[in-house]
């Protein structure tokens, strides 16, 4: 195939991706409402600030815990989130007959089959709590003590009774 040809196939493509897209009545709804792109941009920059404060230096399980503004900013996070989904919902039905298998069931689809792995796979769940909460540390007990043979705790044990 020749450089024009792809060129030209390339820009085939852009131009179908560009009137899917404008027909998209999600990206309408995107494109029209001033409050959804609020919502949106006020759920990335809470997601933003408690990734910053999550990754500070704390164990994540302590941060979470005790980290006031983290709390803050997750929970601003979540009502900005499900503001913008509420919204998306409302977004005009299509003209043209609905495909079977939509965004929403793919992403169920995956979020079930990551569960069950989850739950599944001992090493990917080590994996995944290694990666959330860093990694165990293994270690070997050493006693501080140290035994005497000539002590009287320690020789009552190896003499023999006195009956014998």
């Amino acid at each position: 195939m020749g450089a024009k040809k792809k060129a030209a196939a390339a820009t085939g493509g852009a131009v179908s991706a560009v009137q899917a897209a404008k027909d998209n009545p999600y990206v309408q709804r995107l494109v029209d409402d001033d409050e959804l792109r609020e919502n949106i941009a006020q759920a990335y920059e809470s997601a933003r600030s408690a990734l910053e404060r999550l990754s500070n230096g704390k164990g994540p399980a302590k941060a979470i815990f005790d980290d006031k503004k983290l709390q803050k900013d997750l929970r601003e996070t979540a009502f900005a989130v499900r503001d913008a989904s509420l919204a998306l919902r409302e977004a005009p039905k299509r003209s043209t007959p609905k495909k079977s298998g939509g965004l929403f069931r793919k992403l169920l689809l995956v979020a079930i089959a990551a569960g069950l792995a989850l739950a599944l796979s001992e090493d990917l769940r080590k994996k995944v709590l290694d990666a959330l909460f860093g990694a165990e540390e293994e270690f070997e007990y050493t006693s501080t003590t140290t035994s005497t043979g000539g002590s009287a705790s320690g020789s009552s044990a190896s003499s023999t009774p006195a009956s014998a």
